[in-house]
């Protein structure tokens, strides 16, 4: 199992550049359509929050600092352990 992560916008931050748009892996941010923030941008949006890998690529390029994003490592499966054989 791959990494999960979660991306938080200050979408009032942003100015629409679209440049986490174009770094993002797993393409789950795209620009909204029909509604702009108090900036009157388009502001970046998840579209699929379930899909993120908390890689932060977004956070990095993104002038304006509007990406908190976290990170949870996926646990590694313990293999069941064989019952003790007794005499």
């Amino acid at each position: 199992m791959a990494a999960k992560g979660m991306v938080i916008i200050d979408e009032n931050r942003c100015k629409g550049c679209g440049l986490c748009v174009s770094v993002c892996p797993v393409h789950i941010l795209k620009l909204a359509e029909g509604r702009f923030n108090v900036k009157g941008y388009r502001p970046v949006e998840v579209i699929d929050p379930d899909a993120c890998t908390g890689c932060a690529m977004c956070a990095m390029i993104c002038p304006d600092v509007v990406f908190t994003v976290y990170r949870r490592k996926a646990r590694r499966e313990q293999p069941a352990t064989a019952p003790a054989a007794s005499e």
